[in-house]
């Protein structure tokens, strides 16, 4: 399969956590999933300014499926304008981030930071605190999908990032 085709089903089929209702958590579904194939049109679901408690500067999320109770993560797709990054927060049952377009920096807490182009993909295991974003210069965005717990929860976010980190 041509990345660029991957990269096309990866859009329609996954992104970043928290922003189904209020960026900070995603609710599981416990109805049951249809067991008919579904079709989620690009586009159906409103997209949502990220709220300045986990971000800073402008991010925009594109819910592109919630967490349910077959398949219990989130996918959002998440785009941030230059310097734009998300606070610390660590991912309870962890975290995949696939950047598609523009290049985007992920830094775990204690360790240097890293540069992402598109067709990387970052897993980061459950409790470890990170933070990622775009670079000074270039937007990014990345594919981001979150396990959620029994609960609903798939983030716990923490404080801002300094700009010296």
């Amino acid at each position: 399969m041509k990345m660029s085709s991957f990269l096309n089903v990866a859009l329609y089929v996954a992104v970043f956590h928290a922003a189904i209702s209020n960026a900070a958590q995603t609710q599981v579904s416990t109805a049951p999933v249809s067991a008919t194939p579904q079709i989620m049109r690009a586009g159906s679901q409103p997209s949502v300014v990220a709220p300045a408690d986990y971000f800073t500067g402008r991010v925009r999320i594109d819910p592109v499926w919630p967490a349910n109770a077959d398949i219990n993560a989130a996918g959002n797709l998440v785009t941030f304008e230059p310097g734009a990054r998300t606070v610390w927060h660590t991912h309870p049952k962890g975290q995949y981030l696939m950047v598609v377009s523009g290049v985007g920096l992920y830094q775990e807490w204690g360790k240097p930071t890293r540069e992402l182009h598109p067709g990387d993909v970052v897993w980061c295991p459950p409790g470890i605190k990170h933070w990622h974003g775009a670079t000074p210069t270039t937007a990014m965005t990345h594919l981001a999908v979150s396990g959620t717990t029994v609960g609903g929860e798939n983030v716990e976010w923490m404080e801002k990032v300094s700009d010296a980190q």
